[in-house]
């Protein structure tokens, strides 16, 4: 797994390659959590292109995230899902609760939109 982060004002890019289980949930949860505390972050963007698995676990690690950032008025959207990875995105009722777009620019557009 190879996690990039980037941060653009109030917004974390994170960008994901590899798989998303629970040998790596860890990892993206701990790098994470550790950017909102060093940053005023308030939305998180997963760039989920480069991403080949997720269980479970990745499931729960991005719904983690999701709830921290809740907590200061903010939210987290994902794109660029490849099929596989979608599917259990979407079997897990993902959709429901954090927005997934095509691209990066779509995004963020609809991310600070409201």
């Amino acid at each position: 797994m190879k996690i990039e982060l980037r941060a653009s004002g109030e917004v974390l890019i994170t960008s994901l390659q590899g798989e998303l289980d629970h040998h790596t949930a860890q990892i993206f949860k701990d790098m994470v959590k550790e950017e909102l505390h060093k940053r005023k972050v308030k939305y998180l963007v997963v760039d989920m292109s480069g991403l080949t698995f997720m269980d479970s676990s990745g499931i729960g690690a991005l719904l983690g995230r999701l709830n921290q950032l809740k907590n200061k008025g903010g939210k987290v959207v994902v794109f660029g899902m490849q099929s596989q990875v979608k599917k259990v995105f979407y079997a897990g009722g993902m959709d429901k609760v954090i927005p997934c777009y095509e691209r990066e620019e779509e995004a963020i557009v609809n991310l600070l939109r409201g």
